[in-house]
């Protein structure tokens, strides 16, 4: 498995198609977008579910909590059971958020990625995709990052999302 972590815009989802384009075989890729947008519309913006401020902070609840392990625990048995998977998650707990995955993940070769943007490159995307709560790109920037330990970390402020992706796809056994 691949797990990437960057905060929202930071050019995951390219990441992810590059890498799906330069690896050797074939790669699965399930994002915590994914994940959302599965979400039963009760929990989307509700308490208890995920909850997204008006100045872009984005907090979940105990539901979605619940739903988010029953979906990282499908995952990971794609994995168990021979898929080769790329994740693209945003750590909104940093370290807390990383060790639910590290649990998950006991026994399965990870390659543990952070993806990195600089805030007001991250925060222009955002103004582009038009479907982000504006500050989001901004808070989770550095926040995703916070007390997470990776194997390999990209910088996509300047360098390209196939540039990244070779680079990733280069300490891929």
């Amino acid at each position: 498995m691949i797990i990437l972590n960057g905060g929202s815009s930071a050019g995951k989802t390219g990441l992810v198609r590059c890498l799906q384009a330069v690896l050797p075989d074939p790669w699965l890729a399930f994002g915590v977008d994914d994940f959302v947008d599965a979400l039963p519309p009760t929990l989307d913006g509700a308490p208890g579910g995920i909850e997204y401020g008006p100045d872009g902070e984005v907090t979940v609840g105990p539901r979605f909590r619940a739903l988010e392990a029953a979906w990282t625990t499908g995952i990971v048995a794609m994995a168990r059971a021979g898929a080769r998977i790329v994740v693209d998650d945003v750590f909104l707990g940093g370290a807390a958020s990383q060790g639910r995955w590290r649990a998950a993940t006991e026994g399965v070769e990870v390659l543990w990625v952070g993806v990195r943007c600089a805030p007001e490159v991250a925060a222009a995307r955002e103004i582009a995709r038009g479907d982000r709560t504006p500050g989001m790109a901004a808070k989770q920037a550095g926040l995703v990052h916070q007390g997470v330990h990776y194997d390999l970390e990209v910088d996509t402020t300047r360098t390209e999302s196939l540039d990244c992706a070779r680079t990733v796809a280069a300490r891929v056994r």
